[in-house]
């Protein structure tokens, strides 16, 4: 485990209360911007006998809590299925890192970089976990045959495979998000028609991912009758003063946040100095994770918020993943307490389903590496129901998920978890997002981004058939 490139919890946790420049120092040894960390999993003699992933991490900068929980869950996998399995049907898996710092020039560089492959290996699939990066690599991506994975986030309308072909945001996009988190509102208020008139405030981070849903949340608004004030907090969201006292003036019945990194406790501490009750404020899914809560203190006592993957480490998968990975000293976080947080199982779930769609591509062209192209197919054809989940070790974990050429999310429902001030605990069952309401909506957008691109429609149909 490379001590350069791990940022440790109390750091993550400082991070977001903008104690940053404190935890550099106690990182020993931040990494330069670009810098490409040398390769992991299979040894550099196995080359092109490996699958690569590439991965554009960030483990400094505002948002560094994110980064190093989410790679360190995905890397965490990626080396359990080599410890214990020998790698997917023998072939090993090898990656490398980028840092980006979550800045788009950065991962654009990355992914310039990182996109040949690794010492032959070819590269899987690229997951930046950033909706701006994702964005910038869209044509870049489908240009290069290579998946582009956002899981739980990205850009909406990519949801339409025949349109975005290279382009997954697996399990949940932002707009199927929206609305199952109105969805579960309307079943606080008694019913969806109990919302009429109802005023509901969206507090969003000033970025590409904070904005994507301005326009569902004005559609819901206006089919289900409630009033929606939405408010941008610039980046980073260190402070909030302005916007709390507009919502205060307003008296919405609920707030949404939307918030990223150190915006979050700032938001949940903000509103309690307002007077605004935290348990009427429901976090979307960048908002959900223990580094948001417990820099808030007493503040987040109460709060709600979105997930599509449990925190805690009673999972089978996890379990797994302590016996062949941790207690091997093979693990990717520096804080062993950090494992289980709801950033690394999003890690953990990303790992899943990307070695699912490798193992699933190999059905299909053999147990050797895979390009891009074939990893694709891959992915379009996951379907993991309860008992795959079981298999994988991963029943409660997550939702059962089924992509397909047309559909790239595949799932679509969220739970929503309670913070107490010490632990997350669901307190609902899936709730399902509208997904006939928005998929016209969606392939209305995607056809006409086809349009302005010149873009080519699938017939996916006709794929199948072949």
């Amino acid at each position: 485990m490379s001590k350069t490139r791990i940022v440790s919890f109390a750091c993550a946790t400082a991070l977001v209360i903008a104690s940053l420049s404190a935890c550099r120092s106690r990182s020993e040894g931040t990494p330069s911007t670009t810098t490409t960390t040398a390769s992991k999993g299979a040894s550099p003699s196995e080359g092109a006998s490996a699958q690569y992933f590439p991965l554009q991490s960030y483990r400094v900068g505002p948002y560094a809590a994110g980064g190093t929980g989410f790679f360190g869950g995905f890397i965490d996998y990626l080396q359990l299925v080599n410890e214990r399995d020998g790698g997917v049907n023998g072939v090993k898996l090898v990656w490398s890192e980028c840092e980006t710092e979550y800045v788009v020039e950065r991962g654009v560089e990355c992914y310039e970089r990182l996109k040949g492959g690794l010492q032959g290996a070819p590269p899987a699939a690229m997951n930046p976990l950033s909706v701006g990066i994702a964005y910038a690599l869209i044509d870049r991506a489908t240009a290069d045959k290579i998946p582009l994975i956002t899981i739980n986030h990205g850009r909406t309308d990519s949801t339409d495979g025949r349109v975005f072909p290279y382009v997954f945001p697996l399990s949940l996009n932002p707009y199927s998000e929206a609305s199952a988190i109105v969805n579960y509102i309307g079943q606080r208020e008694g019913g969806a028609d109990r919302l009429r008139g109802k005023k509901i405030a969206v507090l969003y981070h000033g970025s590409p991912y904070g904005k994507e849903t301005i326009p569902i949340i004005d559609l819901l608004a206006k089919k289900l009758g409630f009033t929606a004030t939405q408010i941008e907090v610039p980046h980073p969201g260190s402070e909030q003063q302005s916007q709390w006292l507009q919502i205060r003036q307003n008296a919405p019945d609920w707030v949404i946040l939307r918030g990223w990194g150190i915006m979050n406790p700032v938001a949940l501490k903000t509103a309690t100095k307002v007077g605004f009750p935290v348990d009427h404020v429901i976090g979307n899914v960048w908002s959900n994770s223990e580094e948001d809560v417990l820099p808030a203190g007493p503040a987040g006592v109460g709060y709600t918020s979105v997930t599509t993957h449990p925190s805690g480490r009673d999972f089978d998968v996890l379990k797994e993943v302590d016996k062949y990975v941790l207690s091997r000293g093979k693990g990717n976080m520096q804080d062993p307490g950090r494992v289980g947080s709801v950033y690394y199982n999003l890690g953990i779930v990303n790992g899943i389903l990307n070695v699912e769609a490798v193992r699933v591509a190999q059905k299909k062209f053999g147990n050797k590496p895979l390009t891009g192209e074939q990893v694709r197919w891959g992915f379009e054809h996951i379907a993991v129901d309860d008992a795959r989940l079981r298999e994988l070790g991963a029943f409660g974990l997550m939702q059962p998920i089924r992509l397909s050429c047309s559909d790239h999310e595949g799932g679509g429902a969220v739970r929503f978890q309670k913070w107490d001030g010490k632990a997350w605990s669901v307190v609902s069952e899936w709730v399902q997002s509208d997904r006939a309401l928005l998929r016209p909506i969606i392939e209305s957008s995607s056809l006409k981004y086809a349009q302005e691109k010149g873009v080519p429609v699938r017939d996916c149909e006709a794929e199948a058939r072949l």
